[in-house]
């Protein structure tokens, strides 16, 4: 029996999931995934569930059930490709021949003294809870900072300021308009959202020091209770102690068959890896359905594609709040209800898809 082993439950994995089971997985194949929670999280909504606007339940979805398939849960400590095995914190290594890397990423601090230590997050679903709670037990008027105006900082500010109008908000961004990577039309509806409902947006901001309920811009102390950190992104740990080729961000370099150079059975999906777009779910489900594809072919003795295709994304939406929203599709600027309404639509139906 050949062993599948899947590292992390994210998107791309799950997708892999839901590819090969339950009529196209060979029967001489069977599937490890391996997992540090017992649910595949929607991370894309932890901004609500750090905001208190929506329940834990929410936010997660059960992994298939199939005979050929192992839920292992538990830490991942290595990976030792020469050998193909996976340790974890507990427990026997777990053998592989084909794997495939999912592990998703980490907060990047950019070396900013204190803001490890003395920030939240919400790049986890631990981390989520943890800010959750963090804020929600904030007495009235305290102020809270969040560092990044992109997509996950402005999604939170925005849902928070619905969550909690006794609060005041701060968001901290580099540039001079927040979602600098979206078209201006977009960039000024959120930045007066913003400004509309009492969120002050910090442009041009460079946070040199984090200390214990104060931050740094530009040298410059500003009190503030409570830090949550989403100024940029970095492949988890495992991934970036990893002896294998990478580019300037830490993803690994993959061949066009989403393998690493060295080895046709090591693959990787989603934010670790070295792809011509920004990390998101939609890319990670894209190249997923193509790993599917090309384990299949490989299983049984085909000739690979000397091309994969382009994977085609759709866009980007983003909320604002539970009414309005923002966002990409097809390269056109939309802003407003429709925008919130469209993304609602897309989350119900992955859930009812995957649950």
């Amino acid at each position: 029996m050949k062993k599948l082993v899947l590292l992390g439950g994210g998107y791309g994995n799950m997708r892999m999931l839901h590819r090969l089971l339950p009529n196209n997985l060979p029967e001489d194949v069977s599937i490890t995934l391996i997992d540090r929670v017992p649910y595949h999280c929607l991370k894309t909504e932890y901004y609500a569930l750090a905001a208190g606007t929506v329940s834990d339940q929410e936010v997660r979805v059960p992994f298939p059930e199939h005979p050929r398939l192992e839920l292992k849960y538990g830490e991942i400590t290595n990976i030792d490709l020469e050998n193909k095995m996976v340790h974890l914190d507990e427990g026997e290594p777990v053998p592989y021949d084909d794997l495939v890397i999912g592990l998703g990423c980490e907060d990047k601090y950019h070396n900013i003294p204190g803001a490890k230590e003395h920030t939240h997050s919400i790049q986890n679903i631990e981390k989520a809870r943890e800010t959750y709670q963090t804020l929600n037990n904030l007495p009235a008027n305290s102020v809270v900072s969040i560092v990044g105006g992109g997509l996950s900082g402005v999604e939170l500010a925005s849902e928070l300021r619905e969550s909690r109008e006794d609060l005041v908000i701060k968001l901290f961004d580099r540039g001079k308009i927040i979602l600098s990577a979206f078209p201006e039309r977009v960039s000024r509806y959120v930045q007066n959202w913003f400004q509309t409902n009492g969120v002050e947006v910090i442009n041009g901001a460079n946070i040199t020091k984090v200390e214990d309920q104060t931050l740094f811009n530009h040298d410059e102390p500003v009190h503030t209770d409570v830090i949550v950190w989403t100024a940029g992104i970095q492949p988890n740990w495992i991934v970036r102690e990893l002896d294998v080729e990478k580019d300037k961000q830490g993803r690994v370099v993959l061949t066009k068959h989403h393998n690493i150079p060295v080895d046709e059975h090591v693959y990787v999906v989603g934010d670790c890896a070295s792809l011509p777009y920004a990390p998101s779910a939609q890319l990670a489900e894209g190249q997923a359905d193509q790993i599917a594809q090309i384990l299949q072919k490989r299983w049984s003795g085909q000739e690979l594609p000397a091309e994969l295709p382009t994977i085609k994304l759709k866009g980007v939406l983003g909320s604002l709040g539970k009414k309005q929203g923002f966002g990409l599709m097809a390269e056109r600027a939309i802003t407003g209800r429709i925008a919130r309404i469209l993304k609602s639509g897309i989350l119900w139906m992955y859930k009812y898809h995957n649950g």
